[in-house]
């Protein structure tokens, strides 16, 4: 199903050493909140006609009294806004004030499980009490991380559990918790929803029941973004997959949204439900009842994203995991979709804060066990006909290598690689974005991602599809986020705009880092004074 962290799957390179950097424990230390804004170190320029609020999240606290937490993904959720005004920056941050970051506080220990850590039981109570508390099933958590999303114009945070809170993206205060199961029969949802552009936000959930495994497809409608309080009414269900395996369902983080098709990925990373339950009696955590399953297929589910009909065609490829997709679009009859993708995804959970806290040569054994995620293009061929012949290439587009091939059971997609080999020497990437706003679902030439050449991204890429060239923006040292593109008021071309990163370092002052989106290079920065942790997904906010 789905769980609130980003997973990184493996491609075998060789050693690699991470040079000067050989602890980065600061990047996963537990920092303290500014609720009120302040003031930034501005060196070069901040381009004037940015207008608006960068707003980031992830985790920010780790521990509670003596107990803490094992896995990175189950900090508590810290939200930062950088504002931006006039070539003036100010940084604030909060902690969302979850059910979960209140009731581990007002305890003092870490009493709501999360993906990593199950909670201990509360020691006052007897030996009975305690024994069949292993027998309950944990209550999903509200620790609501991973991202920051919009539905009817309204900000929340987001996790993969059927909990999201509303946030005032202003003073980043908690409002109300959402229940996704409330408005519509689901019991979770992804945090990377779709928008299209008419303001309607698509997103994928899962169900489960006597019936069996499902995915869904939603749709929430538009809104003006003036809802006192949160509101997902009118949101529907599309279309409803059966799991392959009802037994096993998948893991899945994000999905495919072209102009006119959703395609969810039922990947080979399969969820054991009796192995999650024989966890929760012996008093292990969750984040080990996943596996990795070579001997599957990945199946590409197709709907019409405007009637909610189902592709008949079955699409397939050889195992593959991705998190992240770049974008898709359509073309002469096909679908094409990129994404960064993996073909092995044994390692998960492995962001243990045991690992992420190693130094030396153990945090290079460690890095040396993970993966590299490259971006690969997938082309559908919409309109298959029974009587086309077997074992023949449906692909006639002259641009991409990726073929279809009509087999006895469907219809086999083989992928062409979006990268040439320098992009090997930067670890490959994730976290990819585009200029979403004008060219998502749209054919593109331009993505922007990290590369990770340590465990955390190391740099800043700029992926040009013709030719597949890189751009790249690295310094020792210094660690920058997921970028997020932001179009120039008077654009003419894909490029025209600037890339936003959150930049952190151990050693030095963080900071908000802003390239000319053209050219790569560096046009100013805003040093924060506080410590700020490595984070996880955000969005710019425009503003009047």
């Amino acid at each position: 199903v789905c769980f609130p962290f980003p997973i990184f799957p493996i491609y075998t390179l060789p050693f690699r050493g991470l040079g000067s950097v050989r602890f980065i424990g600061p990047l996963v230390s537990s920092v303290e909140e500014t609720p009120y804004p302040i003031s930034t170190v501005i060196k070069g320029e901040i381009p004037s006609w940015i207008t608006g609020s960068f707003l980031r999240n992830g985790p920010g606290r780790f521990e509670f009294g003596e107990s803490k937490f094992n896995h990175w993904f189950d900090g508590m959720a810290l939200m930062h806004r950088f504002h931006i005004k006039d070539g003036q920056v100010t940084y604030s941050s909060c902690f969302l004030r979850s059910d979960s970051y209140v009731q581990n506080a007002e305890k003092n220990r870490i009493v709501v499980s999360e993906f990593g850590t199950l909670a201990t039981p509360d020691p006052c109570k007897n030996i009975f009490a305690w024994f069949f508390s292993r027998f309950q099933i944990p209550k999903a958590t509200d620790n609501a991380g991973v991202s920051f999303v919009k539905y009817k114009g309204d900000f929340y945070v987001s996790t993969e559990t059927n909990f999201m809170r509303k946030i005032d993206s202003v003073s980043l205060e908690t409002k109300e918790k959402v229940d996704w199961s409330e408005y519509i029969a689901i019991n979770a949802a992804t945090a990377h929803p779709h928008y299209d552009r008419d303001g309607a936000t698509y997103n994928l959930g899962n169900s489960y029941g006597r019936n069996g495994f499902f995915y869904h497809i939603l749709r929430v409608p538009p809104g003006d973004g003036k809802n006192d309080v949160a509101d997902l009414s009118g949101a529907e269900i599309l279309c409803s997959i059966p799991a392959s395996d009802p037994r096993k369902p998948s893991y899945y983080h994000s999905f495919v949204m072209s102009e006119n098709y959703i395609v969810f990925i039922e990947q080979p990373i399969k969820l054991d439900p009796l192995k999650f339950m024989l966890y929760r009696v012996a008093g292990k955590s969750f984040h080990k009842v996943m596996s990795w399953n070579p001997e599957l297929e990945t199946i590409f589910h197709v709907a019409d994203r405007h009637t909610g009909q189902l592709i008949k065609t079955k699409y397939y490829s050889s195992a593959m995991f991705t998190l992240h997709q770049i974008n898709a679009y359509e073309d002469n009859g096909y679908l094409i979709m990129d994404m960064c993708c993996g073909d092995d995804g044994t390692v998960i959970g492995d962001f243990t804060m045991e690992n992420l806290q190693a130094s030396g040569e153990e945090l290079d054994k460690f890095f040396n066990s993970l993966c590299t995620n490259l971006p690969r293009r997938y082309v559908l061929p919409l309109d298959v006909k029974e009587d086309e012949p077997n074992d023949h290439n449906l692909i006639n587009l002259p641009y991409t290598t990726a073929t279809a091939v009509k087999t006895v059971t469907g219809v086999f997609l083989s992928h062409e690689d979006l990268y040439n080999d320098d992009l090997l020497q930067y670890g490959g990437l994730e976290f990819p974005q585009i200029n979403y706003t004008y060219y998502n679902a749209r054919p593109y030439r331009y993505f922007y991602a990290c590369g990770f050449g340590h465990v955390f991204g190391d740099s800043l890429l700029k992926m040009d599809l013709e030719g597949k060239k890189l751009k790249v923006w690295r310094h020792a040292g210094l660690f920058p986020s997921e970028p997020v593109f932001v179009p120039a008021p008077d654009a003419k071309d894909e490029d025209d705009g600037v890339v936003m990163s959150v930049v952190i370092t151990p050693r030095e002052s963080s900071f908000l880092l802003v390239l000319d989106a053209k050219t790569f290079t560096e046009l100013g920065r805003a040093e924060v004074p506080v410590d700020i942790p490595y984070g996880t997904h955000g969005l710019f906010n425009e503003m009047s």
